[in-house]
């Protein structure tokens, strides 16, 4: 078994998502339900995301820079750009932050099951 299954408390947790575009608000929303805090490392933004800064969404614009995961417990990685989603693991590696790649198992840390939502019943697939 390559993966612990863990449903992990992130209220007040700092979480770094590199991304600005619609895979990245798809795991925004989700971090926000389950009350992280939420920081978005991206020249642009959604449309959504970007209604969502300053309250929810802390916005640092510009690029990906390691220093960014000072104090993360986790990072997902969901931009369109393959070299930077594996920098972003790789460097999430180097300071033992927990790292989600979107679509790239190989390069996370952690993965993202699909979620059934049915509160207070929650079930997670993988």
């Amino acid at each position: 078994m390559r993966y612990f299954p863990l449903f992990a408390d992130l209220r007040g947790r700092r979480v770094l998502v590199v991304g600005g575009g619609e895979v990245a608000e798809r795991k925004v929303r989700l971090l926000i339900d389950a009350g992280a805090d939420v920081h978005v490392v991206a020249p642009e933004l959604s449309e959504w995301l970007a209604s969502r800064k300053g309250g929810a969404v802390t916005w640092i614009a510009t690029r990906f820079d390691p220093s960014q995961l000072a104090g993360a417990v986790l990072v997902v990685a969901a931009t369109n750009d393959a070299s930077v989603n594996a920098h972003v693991s790789a460097a999430a590696r180097a300071v033992n932050v927990f790292a989600n790649v979107v679509d790239d198992a190989e390069r996370s840390s952690v993965i993202v099951p699909a979620i059934v939502d049915r509160s207070p019943l929650v079930i997670a697939l993988s």
